[in-house]
């Protein structure tokens, strides 16, 4: 190892302190690049290494101004950013870089969820709703009744379905939800849910009108209350706002049996409780190896698995009313994760 003069020692001390890499060091006083490191572990050995690589495109500034678009809504992809940067600023860059961008910042891609389209009138009722029911107690929900109508196919759900497999392995039986486009077929189900458990429950055939409804509170709603012993003159029933729940005829049927309705604001699935117990029916029906042979197959099992849904999922769903009031209000009558 050849030693160095003193002079050059101090030299290429000088150098470091003024932010030189080892290599301009090494290239300016005509030594090897290898006696440079060594001198700057002597001396200087906290010295910041310099990253290798080309220059960032992004600057701190640009970074911020791409994470502040995408938290405020004035874009929603990569690629959208990518199109701003060219116009606005000029600047060329792929969207990879971009995506790397909001992954440093800790944000991550996901799918829009679907929700119901709230209009300024529809954000006013809700709000109005959460600001009535803001101090209801959890045993002012277990007054309530909950019930809807909801959808069940015969093959798999209209959402999407999950799998876990190898990249680039065959496409396997279990990777594929299968469609069909004649003889999929699917069935309506009314029912209702309290705070002591799963009401009565049926399957709706041919068009829901106000006829039918009220036949079907006639034969589900009224046993259901008298099953489990309940006070018609101190429970609320919530029914959405359909057409056949507001009918006059349905008016009529309530008032007639003395059964108050929870007013209930529009386009709003995520604060009623029922909509997750659909979720829990779907589920279990999903547990199955094998698809029903046919509806009557599907409604045989939907009736086992309505009858077997335990009482603390409905308390634990009606104890949620609260919180769910509450992500209302924090919206100010907007979207929530429900």
């Amino acid at each position: 190892m050849k030693k160095i003069s003193k002079n050059t020692e101090n030299s290429i001390i000088s150098l470091l302190d003024r932010g030189l890499s080892s290599r301009q060091i090494a290239v300016r006083l005509g030594i090897s690049h290898s006696t440079v490191m060594r001198e700057c572990a002597r001396f200087r050995p906290n010295k910041e290494k310099q990253k290798g690589g080309r220059p960032a495109k992004l600057t701190t500034v640009d970074k911020r101004n791409i994470i502040r678009n995408i938290m405020s809504g004035k874009a929603d992809t990569a690629v959208g950013l990518v199109r701003d940067l060219g116009g606005s600023a000029g600047i060329r860059v792929s969207s990879e870089t971009v995506r790397r961008t909001l992954k440093d910042a800790g944000l991550k891609a996901t799918t829009k969820k679907k929700k119901p389209y709230l209009l300024p009138r529809h954000i006013r009722q809700r709000l109005e709703f959460a600001l009535r029911h803001q101090h209801w107690t959890v045993k002012d929900w277990k007054r309530v009744i909950w019930s809807d109508e909801t959808k069940i196919n015969r093959l798999g759900s209209d959402g999407r379905k999950w799998v876990w497999k190898k990249p680039g392995s065959e496409l396997a039986n279990k990777d594929v939800q299968g469609t069909m486009k004649f003889g999929g077929g699917s069935l309506m189900f009314w029912g209702c849910m309290t705070a002591q458990g799963i009401g009565y429950g049926c399957r709706i055939d041919g068009r829901m009108d106000a006829e039918l409804y009220t036949s079907i509170l006639d034969d589900y709603l009224l046993p259901t209350i008298k099953y489990y012993k309940m006070n018609k003159h101190k429970l609320f029933l919530q029914q959405d706002n359909d057409s056949k729940h507001t009918s006059r005829k349905a008016h009529n049927w309530l008032e007639t049996n003395k059964i108050e309705v929870l007013t209930w604001p529009p386009q709003s699935p995520d604060l009623n409780p029922i909509e997750h117990l659909w979720q829990h029916l779907k589920r279990k029906l999903a547990e199955y190896e094998t698809e029903p042979g046919g509806i009557l197959d599907l409604w045989e099992r939907v009736e086992v698995e309505w009858g077997k849904i335990p009482v603390e999922v409905c308390v634990n769903l009606i104890e949620s009313m609260p919180r769910r009031v509450a992500a209302v209000l924090k919206a100010k009558g907007g979207y929530t994760k429900y």
